[in-house]
């Protein structure tokens, strides 16, 4: 008996793709930077200090004055001792008025009267202490400053950027292909 058979090869389509890489190239120029920095400006003042030294007194101390100061010095120490001879001539003429009280005013009197008056000893300093004055006004400064601030152009520069896009392309490498055949195979019986 005879059975026809069919017999079918088929081949599968096959594409191909090529690739060229895309290239991308950025360059970055520096930014033009210049910076200038003034000076500040700094003014200074001064007033000048002043010492003054006043030794009057000690020159009076030792004696050594001015003829107007020698001429009044010696006007209230004669007031000052006249007061006080007119003092003592009071307090003596009051106590010869009351001789009649159990006193002996006349002796007492004459030995006061006939010897000076004892005059302390000790250590004087001369001139005094602190007799020199001295004023001492210290100098002031003042300073005054403006601060400049920096001047700053920054200029920026844009990158450059090169893109050479990448391409794909595709193209059949093999088509399909579908093959059909006919066979008539006999088989013999047994």
């Amino acid at each position: 008996m005879e059975l026809p058979q069919i017999r079918m090869e088929s081949q599968m389509a096959r594409l191909q793709i090529q690739q060229t890489a895309g290239k991308q190239e950025i360059q970055q120029p520096k930014a033009q930077i210049s910076i200038q920095q003034p000076k500040a400006e700094i003014s200074m003042r001064t007033t000048p200090s002043k010492l003054s030294i006043d030794q009057t007194q000690a020159w009076e101390d030792m004696g050594l004055m001015h003829i107007s100061k020698r001429i009044e010095k010696f006007a209230n120490d004669g007031r000052r001792e006249l007061l006080e001879g007119i003092a003592r001539r009071v307090q003596q003429g009051a106590e010869l008025m009351k001789i009649e009280n159990n006193g002996n005013p006349i002796v007492n009197q004459a030995t006061t009267n006939a010897h000076d008056q004892m005059k302390q000893l000790g250590i004087k300093f001369i001139p005094s202490h602190f007799a020199v004055k001295i004023d001492y006004q210290p100098s002031e400064v003042k300073i005054d400053t403006v601060v400049n601030q920096p001047i700053i152009d920054n200029k920026p520069q844009k990158p450059i950027i090169n893109y050479q896009p990448g391409e794909v392309s595709t193209s059949m490498k093999q088509y399909q292909d579908l093959q059909i055949d006919f066979i008539n195979l006999f088989s013999e019986s047994v």
